[in-house]
């Protein structure tokens, strides 16, 4: 009897949580669709950069900074037809920039070289969502 309703709540568990991986709402705040993911990450991205050094909310903006990085890396990374997209390549390009200070210097404010070359990459990729490239 105790080796049955052990299996019985193992079957719940994997159904459970077999059925949570696979709900269709998204937690991370993206919707799908390429061009408005890409908008509304460098939108956040951009308010994070333009956030004064002395700000209290600094440490929570940075972290959901971290969170859209990651979060948006892994949706499109392995999309075959994304991969092709010059916005999608440059796009990565600042993502990865950008994790790479938040990770080397967690404390230290980006620098205005770095901000100057980020809002470049982001107005390109803006440019070229336009064309549909």
């Amino acid at each position: 009897m105790k080796r049955f309703l052990s299996r019985i709540l193992a079957l719940v568990l994997v159904v459970a949580i077999g059925l949570t991986g696979c709900s269709s709402d998204s937690t991370t705040g993206l919707t799908g669709n390429y061009r408005e993911d890409t908008l509304g990450v460098i939108g956040s991205l951009r308010s994070a950069l333009e956030l004064p050094a002395d700000s209290p909310d600094k440490v929570a903006v940075r972290a959901e900074a971290r969170k859209n990085i990651n979060d948006f890396a892994s949706r499109y990374q392995r999309d075959p037809a994304i991969l092709k997209l010059n916005s999608f390549t440059t796009m990565r390009t600042a993502l990865n920039s950008l994790a790479g200070h938040y990770s080397s210097y967690p404390n230290r404010p980006v620098p205005e070289k770095l901000k100057t070359r980020l809002e470049q990459e982001f107005k390109q990729v803006e440019v070229s969502l336009k064309r549909g490239v």
